[in-house]
């Protein structure tokens, strides 16, 4: 049975910066897994000051760190009947981390450096989370007392994209003296992609927790109702994140234009537009998102594009492996045509520059 909490004292959060409501933990769709991990950390009542929760971008790791988070900081919580760990949804702490307004539940991202008091930080690009967002956000607030008693944590952090740092030695090594003397009852969830670019001892000091993509099952539960076209499903790739993405961004369109020469090109054939045609699409869409989004950096998203369109010819491939499996020739063009997509992607990271990579790609996959 879930026991009374003390009402928390309410805060205010920036103004126009939201912060997402939890989903209960045991509505959260996928990861079976990770939620029993956190399940029997909770039964346990040892719950570990720093966890990372890692795998691919959008399928729920922030969504499940926000539901985590949630139930660390309520009183209420207790075992139910089943013997998983539940809350009252409608304690004091539940109503207002749904406000948005819970004085001890922070959301860490690289956003917040739009409303810091200093002007130079505001007018960066977002392509790091700053020194100076981690230490106002994170360091000065894990410092103070909590405001409520009785439940699992006292504070909860959850630093959203956390490989950001990587670019950030500053704020990685200031998070890491954090992570070595943590204060009481605080607890520091980072949600990250690229577990790689996290310092090894911020790794080392940390409980991982892996996600995978949503099956295919799992993605139809997630969907519901809602009218999705098949190559919005396919292209996603178990990320229901990507499939929003996807949806809202027109990245849909890709596909369409370029499957007549995917399909050329699976057959062997050299299509000499096809690269020139990515590289157009891929700066068309960066320039739409720059001017959609305040200090984004050009960049930035022209990396992020060049991203989703390797991913797009990688799913592309990937369907049609999974339809080639009496063919072991066709099978073996397929396997290495996933290789060259991967070189491509660690030619991306070198940052040479998208039309090389696409001209590159498409010789290669002409001859796989």
């Amino acid at each position: 049975m879930a026991r009374k909490s003390p009402k928390p004292t309410e805060i205010e959060r920036p103004e126009g910066l939201e912060m997402p409501v939890p989903v209960p933990l045991d509505e959260v769709v996928g990861h079976a897994r990770a939620r029993e991990t956190l399940q029997r950390a909770m039964r346990s009542g040892r719950i570990h000051h720093a966890w990372i929760f890692h795998g691919p971008v959008g399928v729920g790791k922030c969504t499940l760190a926000l539901a985590f988070g949630a139930m660390l900081l309520d009183p209420t919580a207790a075992p139910n009947l089943a013997g998983d760990i539940d809350v009252d949804p409608e304690s004091p702490t539940q109503r207002l981390i749904r406000a948005g307004s819970h004085p001890d539940f922070h959301l860490v991202t690289k956003e917040l450096a739009r409303y810091h008091a200093d002007s130079k930080i505001r007018e960066r690009k977002l392509t790091t989370i700053p020194k100076e967002v981690i230490e106002d956000h994170l360091l000065k607030p894990s410092r103070l007392s909590g405001s409520t008693t009785g439940g699992m944590a006292s504070k909860v952090f959850i630093v959203d994209e956390a490989e950001l740092l990587a670019q950030n030695a500053a704020a990685q090594n200031a998070l890491l003296k954090t992570l070595e003397e943590p204060a009481p009852g605080t607890v520091i969830i980072l949600v990250t992609s690229s577990e790689e670019r996290l310092l090894p001892t911020i790794r080392s000091r940390s409980q991982r927790v892996a996600f995978a993509p949503l099956t295919d099952d799992e993605m139809r539960r997630w969907i519901g109702d809602r009218p999705v076209p098949r190559a919005g499903l396919l292209l996603a790739g178990g990320s229901p994140g990507m499939l929003e993405m996807l949806t809202e961004s027109g990245l849909l369109e890709w596909h369409v234009q370029l499957e007549p020469a995917l399909d050329q090109l699976a057959s062997g054939r050299y299509v000499p537009d096809l690269a020139p045609t990515m590289a157009s699409l891929v700066d068309a869409w960066a320039v739409q998102w720059v001017e959609s989004h305040e200090n984004a950096s050009k960049d930035a998203a022209n990396k992020q594009g060049v991203r989703h369109m390797l991913r797009l010819v990688s799913e592309d491939r990937r369907r049609r492996l999974r339809h080639a499996t009496e063919d072991p020739d066709e099978m073996e063009r397929h396997l290495r045509a996933i290789d060259d997509i991967t070189t491509a992607e660690h030619q991306i990271l070198r940052n040479v520059q998208a039309p090389f990579v696409f001209e590159g790609l498409v010789a290669r996959l002409a001859r796989s």
